[in-house]
């Protein structure tokens, strides 16, 4: 046994061999201590129990990993009111127990992390020859000790999950700094209550419009100002929004239903009218089939989710056995009726651009499809003429039409129009500004929502809180139910959404 200036070792311990395995220098180290004491009782004890190996990583030694084989031992401890009757030897200056990393691999560990993060402090560290891990370099970090709490003036409060769905804390984190100072075990209202009120200069308090995190700032820190989150407002909002489209909407379908029955000999006679966006060719046999197949099979699915319901079983049993998702055995079950197969999405073709005019020329009287082919090459039309006779043959049996008020809102669900209320209208493309607008000529209540919304996300976007009173105002005014709810909201906590509206002081470094 021997020791190494390369590899410096603390008393006690010797270098036994030396094993070169490619570009890892494998060590094996031998205690050499007569005694050592318990961690408990701290009495020395000399009668050894076994021995015991442990592999732990070291610092890179010119470029080679080093990994060490540590023989240690296990003693008896002699110390009769001692509850560790047999014990470990303990190197805490070399190694911690139970750790895979020597101590001052964990420290350069932490100074990589501290200077990067996880996932930069890893490639940094392979270069390094330092094998690890982006969790590692985030364990290492957690070990640090935290630095006392500073006094704060800008405290952001929101939870969080320790185990997601099920079990939630409470980050605190100082606004003006960016940093977290503290986590609570839970969200409750006490909790949090104590550590506020532990901190008396606190002087904004920010937060979601949950009344467990508003009771704890009202009573921990009343002097301080408690700001509503811009992000749950707007979300808040678009709940609202979401709400009302949805019975809007439901509302137009059943309208149109109802003119349908009405004539429906009328058009029994003419054919349906398709708009031209969504022209597209008439699929094939072999389409038809697939199409017919996966309807059989849902439904067979679905006859079998109902049978296994009827036999007792809960949703998650019966998505267990069948090799479902859990939330689709619910979301069948709760409409009573086998799902139908999606209708084929309309992609972009080379077609698309020449539509018009080969509408306009049939129209006309041209149903010659060679002739129409010849035409749209000469306007540089890419495609086969075969293409053009399949988009001819939907002409046989649809009309369709360019016009503007036949552009069709059914595809739309209250989930995917609510984008269309709440985005900025400069941020939206030509068809959804075509579409907005054809909501709003469709349903005045649409179009009052539409301005009200547009005007609340201005005024909270240019910090206009002043003209909250006269919103609320105008919702009050209007026969919204919805957006009238929302306002209600918004009045029971008017203060905190009136800084919000207001303040620059936000949520953002909490999330």
């Amino acid at each position: 046994m021997f020791s190494s200036p390369f590899l410096p070792l603390p008393a006690g311990l010797e270098i036994a061999t030396t094993t070169m395995r490619d570009d890892l220098l494998v060590v094996e180290v031998v205690s050499t201590k007569a005694r050592s004491c318990c961690p408990l009782c701290f009495c020395p004890a000399e009668r050894r129990h076994s021995q015991y190996t442990r592999m732990v990583a070291d610092l890179p030694c010119a470029g080679f990993r080093i990994q060490l084989i540590l023989h240690v031992r296990r003693f008896f401890c002699n110390t009769a009111n001692c509850t560790r009757k047999i014990f470990t030897e303990r190197l805490p200056a070399f190694v911690l127990p139970w750790a895979r990393l020597r101590v001052r691999l964990c420290e350069a560990l932490q100074s990589l992390g501290l200077a990067t993060c996880g996932e930069l402090g890893t490639r940094l560290a392979a270069r390094l020859a330092m094998q690890t891990s982006p969790t590692t370099i985030l364990r290492c970090l957690m070990t640090l000790p935290l630095d006392p709490v500073k006094p704060v003036i800008q405290v952001g409060i929101d939870d969080f999950a320790f185990r997601r769905g099920r079990t939630f804390g409470t980050v605190l984190v100082n606004l003006q700094e960016h940093r977290v100072i503290d986590l609570l075990p839970d969200r409750q209202v006490e909790t949090a209550k104590a550590w506020l009120k532990s901190h008396a200069e606190i002087r904004y308090v920010s937060r979601d419009r949950g009344s467990e995190y508003a009771s704890a700032a009202t009573q921990g820190a009343p002097q301080a100002v408690q700001v509503a989150d811009r992000f749950h407002i707007t979300k808040n909002l678009s709940e609202a929004v979401q709400q009302l489209l949805a019975r809007v909407l439901t509302q137009m379908k059943e309208a149109s239903q109802g003119e349908e029955t009405q004539g429906t000999n009328e058009l029994e006679q003419t054919p349906p009218v398709l708009p031209i966006e969504q022209w597209r060719p008439a699929p094939g046999k072999d389409i038809e089939q697939i199409v017919a197949t996966r309807r059989a099979e849902r439904e067979a699915r679905y006859q079998q989710v109902v049978t296994l319901r009827e036999q007792g079983l809960t949703s998650k049993q019966i998505a267990d056995r069948l090799m479902m998702h859990e939330r689709t055995v619910r979301h069948w079950l709760k409409r009573q009726v086998a799902p139908d197969v999606r209708q084929r999405r309309k992609y972009a073709s080379d077609f698309d651009p020449y539509a018009p005019f080969v509408l306009k020329r049939w129209q006309q009287g041209c149903h010659n499809g060679l002739q129409l082919w010849r035409e749209i090459v000469a306007q540089g039309y890419p495609g086969s003429y075969r293409m053009v006779y399949r988009f001819l043959e939907t002409l046989k049996t649809i009309e369709v039409s360019t016009s503007p008020g036949l552009r069709q809102l059914p595809h739309y669900t209250s989930t995917t129009a609510v984008w269309l209320f709440m985005r900025h209208p400069e941020k939206l493309d030509e068809a959804g500004q075509e579409d907005l607008t054809a909501f709003c000529l469709a349903n005045k209540q649409l179009d009052t929502t539409y301005q009200l919304v547009q005007d609340f996300l201005q005024m909270l976007h240019k910090r206009e809180g002043e003209r909250l009173e006269a919103w609320l105002t105008r919702v009050h005014e209007s026969s919204l139910p919805e957006l009238q709810r929302f306002a209600r909201g918004v009045e029971q906590d008017k203060e905190a959404v009136r800084a919000g509206l207001t303040l620059s002081i936000n949520n953002d470094h909490v999330a």
